[in-house]
């Protein structure tokens, strides 16, 4: 509970109609969420926020009908209730980020939370981040794509970065169980929807950066704005890592008041890689002149293990105690996860920007040497960046010697039209190596049955989801279930 006249002093309001020496019991700005606790005392306090899609404003009579005593709103409704308190706001989006981390006081400030943003790599990075200070003995939470964690406790995740409302309810939660750290996804739509505002961050970490979510950011540079704007919000006193090898590493930290580092497989840096060999089995790197072996794979994955040191360094952790326990990760379910059949090989990968395909199928070239067959399995999400999908076809025929397009998550669109899209990548000369099977699991079930002896299957766009969407329903479905199925692997060699 909290007094509203204390949760004021934390936001800008431009008007105020009605009382404000009133109990809060809840910050909502979804009227689904409204519960009347039975203390008669205190009362939930809706913010009409605006969103990308739906006013707020439209619910505030359902908000007070379901006992909301005080309503934040962008503009003063027709009609009032004279029992009701009306906060005027000029940022609803805004002033939500900031009401809940006052609601649950300031839980950001009390440990280190660290967001790594960028359009590949966040949850690797953050997943084994979580891991490597679990096992240097921290007490320490992970909010992600695949799932939250407070210490040892799972919570199922729904969205890459959480509302204002959960994210500070969720990190309380984290400080009340003595959290000292907190690694998190930013997306860029949490950034633009302001989902992190009021929050305390310790540092950043930016990966990279590619098209994707065009269908929400409209243009490639409104998409590095967003990203942007995250270091932007950084404070002094925190740090901001970037891959300086990235086109637009530089460009995110250029205007950030942060103290600026950076990574590089390529050129002088604060952390710097050099990768000694590359195979399934991992990566032995050079990182500021200690050579150690590690479980990952593939060019992309080096980058992450020097997002991933680079952090625990600036976190002021010890350079050998980082490093043995680095060398023994495991990456997150569904990143480059190796199956193999005898000599069959079968990669399951979340895969699903072009850049992040290139990348996977570039490791994979760089692993075989071009000496064995490559099939390669791959269809995009309904409802999304539709600019990608002819380019993710074309990539995944320039390095694989057959293709089966299939079905993703179409959610509400047509699956044969997302199809028809990527078809129009497919280059002429390669058309006869191409098969079109919609149904995701005849898919991977053919590409099972045609693959040689030695040959190499990639399953792409999935990776640790367990659910097919198809019309807002979601059904149960697993990439790496189906291919051990008709692979019949006998080794799961390790997730990589």
């Amino acid at each position: 509970m909290k007094e509203l006249d204390d949760l004021l002093k934390f936001i800008s309001v431009e008007a105020i109609i009605g009382r404000t020496d009133r109990r809060i019991s809840a910050i909502a700005f979804d009227t689904r969420t409204i519960r009347q606790e039975a203390d008669n005392e205190a009362y939930p306090l809706f913010v009409a926020q605006k969103g990308t899609n739906v006013d707020g404003g439209k619910f505030i009579d359902e908000a007070i009908a379901k006992g909301a005593q005080t309503v934040v709103c962008e503009s003063i409704p027709e009609k009032t209730q004279s029992d009701i308190t009306y906060i005027i706001v000029n940022d609803t989006a805004e002033t939500l980020g900031l009401l809940a981390s006052a609601f649950y006081n300031f839980p950001s400030q009390q440990l280190h939370l660290v967001g790594v943003t960028g359009t590949n790599g966040k949850t690797t990075i953050v997943t084994l981040l979580y891991r490597l200070f679990r096992s240097l003995g921290h007490l320490t939470g992970l909010i992600s794509t695949i799932e939250n964690r407070i210490n040892d406790e799972i919570i199922p995740s729904t969205h890459t970065t959480p509302d204002a409302v959960q994210l500070n309810r969720l990190l309380n939660r984290m400080v009340e169980e003595s959290c000292e750290y907190c690694f998190m996804e930013v997306s860029s739509h949490a950034v633009q929807q302001k989902r992190i505002s009021g929050l305390e961050f310790r540092g950043g970490v930016f990966t990279n950066i590619t098209h994707d979510h065009l269908d929400f950011h409209k243009t490639f540079a409104a998409y590095i704005k967003a990203k942007q704007g995250f270091f932007n919000a950084l404070p002094p006193n925190a740090f901001a890592l970037t891959n300086k090898d990235d086109r637009n590493g530089l460009v995110m930290t250029q205007t950030s008041k942060a103290s600026i580092s950076a990574y590089s497989l390529n050129s002088l840096a604060d952390f710097k890689g050099k990768i000694l060999d590359n195979s399934f089995e991992g990566l032995q790197l050079i990182i500021n002149n200690e050579e150690i072996f590690f479980k990952l794979t593939g060019k992309f994955n080096a980058y992450n293990l020097l997002a991933i040191y680079g952090t625990a360094m600036l976190l002021g952790e010890n350079s050998d105690e980082v490093l043995v326990v680095m060398s023994n990760l495991e990456s997150a379910d569904g990143r480059f996860q190796v199956l193999r059949d005898r000599n069959r090989i079968a990669i399951i990968d979340y895969a699903h920007t072009p850049d992040a395909l290139q990348n996977v199928l570039s490791t994979i070239h760089d692993i075989t040497q071009n000496s064995v067959e490559i099939i390669t399995v791959v269809g995009c999400g309904g409802e999304r960046d539709a600019l990608k999908r002819p380019a993710m076809a074309e990539i995944a025929c320039k390095y694989s010697n057959k293709v089966i397009l299939t079905s993703d998550n179409p959610r509400k669109e047509d699956p044969h039209a997302i199809l028809e899209d990527m078809e129009k990548g497919v280059p002429i000369e390669k058309r006869h190596n191409v098969l079109t099977i919609e149904n995701r699991r005849e898919a991977i079930k053919t590409a099972c049955m045609i693959l040689p002896n030695d040959g190499v299957l990639l399953v792409a766009g999935k990776g640790h989801e367990n659910y097919q969407e198809i019309n807002d329903v979601k059904y149960h479905f697993d990439d790496s279930e189906v291919v051990k199925e008709f692979l019949n692997p006998r080794e799961l060699i390790v997730n990589i």
